[in-house]
């Protein structure tokens, strides 16, 4: 039996990819579930350094699968993308709608199909565009243009996408999971996991904080790195003429975290 979800994990990136192609990848309970359970390995394995999201070809994800829906299929994932301590990126290489976009805002980083077909189209289906986005779309496109989209419920592709601030690239088809594996390799060799960990949670964090807040928390931050595995590395390295080996673990050296609305001092 086939599984709905492909994880393959090599060189510290992690590849999650919907397998449905003949439904073009609508999600299912079973989907849902496996999704889940990979971004929960995703973020504790330290082995693992950043992860993408995509889809088997020809679409990325033509939201739920309203024909297998025994309940409501929901990209309301255990955890969200945004709550993994590992950049998450989508690689959108096809037509996203409905949950299928919503799962793709809920990434860190976003690289759209150019001529690809795109929507929160929920209002043309009688209910409420889900999966975050009316917590995700405001943040990445503002209000004026999250109301454009969503109370019309019309489609766009991955040009308007990019206009709109949805992606942070629209590419042609076949390049696209070229790119955001190029990025993610990058990530993974070139960049120290605990600060790119809590760099993500801030930056997802931050906007219901004052500026105060965030620069208390960016400085209580730097003093708790400054004392970790990597710390000194990249001085180290530096001064060595090498690359910097980082060998902490996000895992082992995550610091208290208040929850969202009560945030104070890290200890």
């Amino acid at each position: 039996m086939s599984s709905e979800l492909l994880v393959d994990v090599e060189g510290g990136v992690a590849l999650l990819t919907l397998n449905r192609p003949a439904k073009q990848n609508a999600v299912t309970p079973t989907m849902a579930a496996e999704l889940s359970a990979a971004l929960r390995r995703c973020d504790t394995e330290d082995a693992i350094r950043a992860v993408i999201i995509t889809g088997t070809p020809p679409a990325f994800c033509a939201g739920a699968d309203l024909a297998a829906r025994g309940g409501d299929v929901s990209a309301t994932l255990d955890p969200p993308p945004w709550q993994v301590r590992k950049p998450v990126i989508a690689a959108v290489n096809g037509h996203a709608v409905g949950i299928g976009l919503a799962l793709a805002l809920q990434c860190d980083l976003r690289y759209f199909a150019r001529d690809a077909v795109y929507g929160l189209n929920q209002v043309r289906r009688g209910v409420l565009a889900d999966g975050f986005a009316h917590w995700t779309v405001p943040r990445l496109a503002g209000l004026a243009n999250a109301a454009d989209i969503m109370i019309t419920g019309r489609t766009f592709d991955g040009d308007e996408a990019k206009s709109l601030g949805l992606a942070n690239a629209a590419l042609p088809a076949d390049e696209v999971l070229m790119t955001a594996m190029a990025v993610a390799h990058d990530i993974a060799t070139g960049t120290a996991p605990l600060p790119v960990a809590l760099t993500k949670r801030l930056i997802w964090e931050s906007l219901g904080m004052t500026p105060a807040v965030v620069g208390q928390l960016e400085s209580e931050l730097n003093a708790h790195v400054s004392k970790s595995v990597d710390g000194g590395e990249a001085m180290v390295a530096f001064k060595e003429r090498r690359p910097p080996n980082w060998t902490g673990s996000v895992s082992d050296e995550w610091p208290a975290w208040d929850a969202p609305g009560e945030h104070q001092s890290l200890d």
